[in-house]
């Protein structure tokens, strides 16, 4: 009997499955995940969520850090005909709030350890959203009008429960078909508000499998992930491996570099997701030509690109490794990527559109421009993903139906040139972004926050160039008249109420801040006081 393949996301684990049942598909700290056991957790959650009363397309928010059961729960929320929404798990209670307002969740997975954070933001919301709680009884708090689940009942007798693929309970879970949506990925917006944007099967699939296609990989790869999931970027290192059928680490953090390199060593990693702050790290370390890198054949890297000094001392010490350069935007996950042998001939670049995948540079009027001429990107192709839930003029604004509804072309609000042999070149963002850590920083979501600070008169937040984060945040502040406030003050604010990426490195408290003509406050002044 010939298999076709998949055209839902989670099918491809089920394939995987059947094909490698005994492979260890997942390693996270000291489990070690088979194929057959993620296939028959993720099946025993499915079928938990609909007893539970989740419908077919219903939102389902996974709140956890990196760890198996976020990869047991995104898939189980598929097979359940769902859609995941994956956050990070550092956000602060007003963020997630808004999330599981503007995406109407019926559920939210996370642990009793952020049941602070989840209690303030349940409140308020237009309609109940049960909790399934991660971790033992003992941990999960008592009573609440809500309905709670606990993952320790629903996978109490798993292992006693058959891991047939065809069986019963699975073949009733696959209710989606590929133009259904699978996953809201909320990115920070210009205006501070979180956007959901809505990924199909098909689109999840067509940009993995392009990504796969010029990455070269196949079953014997072994994946070494620190990013997290809810970086798209993260996220879709467990598609793909799942996909191809190989292995992935996943880590919850990459603060304990020793530890790090360890682990790509003892497990004989083949490839390494990086964004440039890890590199640099990686770079400023003691004795590193020392750790045993000769598994690995590739790194990859993008949120932003390479230090050309960074990449030269990278190859130096590890000859072997290819580096692939490559540049996206979660709006359609991956647009370009370099071909490792044309690093050198064009370090500059970001490299060639991905297979499946057509770029123009274009001026204000839509019109293509000639080639090295600056314009904004568009992009077309089965990667474009279909814009942002519950918002239909942003959506309108950057994704721009064709003659028919799946041609839709995609305006990055990014300036690009493309020279003669089709390089693409980045120059920067139309709107008020940070890039620190990899990750798409809104300015005016932390100004909104820090605005909120008690004595807190103006605010301004930039990004300024840096070494290891590629761009540091940095504040201004203006206090109330009478009001004193330090930098330490500020910082502990912060950290209070801001995702870890998004606290900033330096603080500034000035007496005023420059003013436009129309009386806004002046970044472009700001930023050329810092030399940016």
């Amino acid at each position: 009997m010939i298999e076709f393949d998949p055209t839902l996301v989670h099918d491809w684990l089920s394939r995987s499955a059947r094909r490698f049942p005994e492979k260890e598909a997942l390693i996270f700290g000291n489990q070690r995940w088979k194929y057959k056991t993620l296939e028959q957790y993720s099946n025993h959650l499915a079928i938990a969520l609909k007893s539970a009363g989740i419908q077919r397309q219903d939102r389902v928010v996974i709140f956890l850090n990196n760890c198996s059961e976020s990869v047991i729960s995104i898939y189980g929320i598929l097979k359940a005909g769902a859609i995941f929404v994956i956050l990070d798990g550092s956000i602060k209670h007003q963020k997630l709030n808004q999330i599981l307002k503007n995406s109407s969740a019926k559920m939210i997975i996370t642990h009793p350890q952020k049941m602070k954070v989840v209690d303030r933001a349940l409140k308020n919301l237009d309609n109940e959203c049960q909790v399934l709680w991660v971790g033992s009884k003992e941990h999960i708090p008592g009573s609440s009008s809500l309905r709670m689940l606990s993952w320790e009942d629903i996978f109490s007798n798993v292992e006693k429960r058959s891991v047939d693929t065809e069986s019963p309970d699975s073949t009733t879970l696959h209710q989606s078909i590929d133009v259904d949506l699978a996953a809201l990925i909320y990115t920070s917006g210009s205006t501070g508000q979180p956007k959901g944007i809505m990924s199909t099967h098909h689109n999840m699939i067509s940009a993995a499998r392009s990504i796969i296609q010029y990455l070269n990989n196949s079953d014997d790869d072994i994946i070494f992930n620190v990013l997290p999931l809810s970086f798209d970027y993260g996220l879709y290192q467990v598609i793909m491996t799942f996909m191809f059928g190989g292995t992935i680490i996943l880590q919850d953090s990459f603060l304990y570099m020793h530890s790090m390199l360890g682990k790509i060593s003892q497990e004989k990693a083949t490839g390494f997701p990086v964004v440039p702050t890890i590199l640099r790290l990686l770079l400023r370390m003691e004795n590193l030509s020392n750790y045993d890198f000769s598994t690995l054949k590739y790194i990859t890297n993008t949120g932003d690109s390479l230090n050309e000094g960074d990449i030269q001392e990278f190859r130096y010490l590890f000859p072997h490794i290819k580096i692939f350069s490559m540049y996206g935007l979660t709006e359609c996950k991956r647009v370009s990527y370099m071909l490792p042998e044309k690093l050198d001939k064009y370090p500059s670049s970001v490299g060639k559109a991905m297979p499946n995948c057509e770029v123009l540079i274009v001026d204000k009027n839509g019109n293509e421009v000639k080639p090295n001429e600056k314009g904004e990107l568009i992009i077309r192709g089965s990667n474009v993903m279909q814009g942002y839930w519950n918002d239909h003029e942003l959506t309108k604004l950057s994704y721009k139906v064709q003659n028919y509804a799946d041609n839709r072309i995609l305006h990055s609000g990014d300036y690009f040139k493309k020279d003669e042999n089709e390089y693409l070149y980045f120059f920067g963002r139309k709107n008020d972004m940070i890039k620190s850590r990899g990750e798409r920083i809104s300015a005016k979501e932390i100004e909104s926050t820090l605005s909120s600070m008690p004595g807190v008169a103006e605010v301004a937040v930039i990004g300024i160039p840096d070494e290891i984060l590629g761009q540091a945040i940095k504040v201004f502040f203006v206090p109330e008249s009478g009001v004193k406030m330090t930098e330490k003050e500020v910082i502990k604010f912060c950290s209070l109420n801001l995702e870890t990426f998004a606290i900033p490195k330096y603080v500034v408290i000035n007496s005023f801040l420059p003013k436009t003509s129309n009386g806004k406050i002046d970044k472009k002044q700001l930023k050329a006081q810092q030399g940016c």
